[in-house]
């Protein structure tokens, strides 16, 4: 038995009245105290056309990071393979695992991240879609370990490194998928609870060993929203409450801040929207949170956990991922069988 690992995933979310450059000040300085409270990874994940979400470049962002840190691992969570060519995410990261060796890591989903006005524009090919994904993801892995000698198109850099590749989803899917090609799995429970059980079932059960992985590796995304009290952490949540109600509507706002409640902002249907896609979330003081994770933990045996917090007050994020990580200690997991590859 160990300490189950505890990551965090960050949207460099830009707060009303702040700027890009806002976020990517707190994106540095919150992976700086993340490695300093030992967590085990950071992940930027790529969304385009949304006001709130600075981390539309996911890989340049992810090289602000990592030069800022040291020991950390940082990496996509997730890059939107669909609206790249896999050739350029091999160059991208290969770059990236070149001045960063041993620290990188390549989360890949299969959704636009954005809107379909937006897809259009960032594809620009309308035959474009997520249904190669399958086929892209493999393109990809070749590009870092080719399967002949002299490949007549290859990634520089890229070609010859480790650059660990997840796979993320919301659906069994991917955990399909993940299972079959014998890589790590993270669902994206933040924002999509429906299908957990079924999607960690699926990988689980269909894993098949490779030489990336020995047995499967299953990671959650969970949002974590902790505080010194009850009542402090459930304020700092409805930030994300108005988030997902912006969503609904179509609107695209920067991050709102807290308010006491959330009566007179949501309509009921838009209340039970929320309430059910943001399910899963735990919030609360430090008692809370430890029974929160511990059931989580329990419930899916996963091997990892991983947290995102969209706070609107820089400080009180801080102290959110600070209880968090102060909790890890006293949760604990199976240790995963020996890996040829450690996610």
């Amino acid at each position: 038995m160990s300490a189950i690992p505890f990551s965090v995933l960050d949207l460099s979310p830009i707060v009303q009245g702040g700027t890009p450059a806002d976020s990517f000040r707190n994106t540095r300085d919150l992976a700086q105290h993340a490695e300093a409270w030992n967590y085990h990874r950071y992940w930027l994940a790529e969304h385009h056309n949304f006001t709130g979400i600075a981390s539309a470049a996911t890989s340049v962002v992810i090289g602000h990071v990592a030069g800022a840190t040291s020991r950390i691992r940082v990496g996509s969570g997730g890059v939107m393979l669909p609206n790249h060519a896999p050739l350029v995410i091999a160059e991208q990261f290969g770059t990236l695992a070149s001045l960063y060796p041993g620290r990188i890591d390549l989360g890949l989903g299969r959704a636009p991240g954005t809107d379909p006005r937006t897809t259009a524009a960032l594809r620009r090919e309308s035959a474009r879609t997520g249904d190669t994904f399958p086929q892209d993801v493999q393109e990809l892995m070749g590009y870092f370990h080719p399967n002949v000698p002299t490949p007549l198109v290859r990634a520089v850099p890229g070609e010859g490194l480790d650059v660990p590749v997840w796979l993320l989803g919301s659906s069994t899917f991917s955990a399909r998928l993940a299972a079959q090609l014998g890589l790590p799995f993270a669902f994206a429970w933040h924002f999509a609870p429906d299908a957990l059980f079924d999607a960690l079932d699926v990988y689980r059960r269909e894993f098949v060993p490779s030489a990336t992985l020995q047995k499967s590796y299953a990671m959650i995304c969970v949002n974590v929203f902790a505080a010194d009290t009850d009542r402090e952490a459930e304020r700092l949540f409805t930030s994300l409450q108005q988030a997902f109600v912006q969503i609904v509507r179509g609107t695209r706002k920067q991050l709102q801040p807290p308010v006491d409640t959330m009566e007179g902002i949501w309509s009921p249907s838009e209340e039970n929207y929320v309430r059910h896609q943001l399910g899963g979330s735990i919030v609360g003081s430090p008692d809370r949170v430890r029974a929160g994770l511990e059931n989580l933990i329990t419930e899916t045996e996963v091997d990892e956990v991983m947290v995102t917090a969209q706070i609107f007050d820089h400080a009180a994020r801080l102290h959110s991922f600070e209880i968090v990580a102060g909790l890890r200690p006293h949760l604990f997991f199976n240790q995963p069988a020996v890996q040829t590859t450690s996610p």
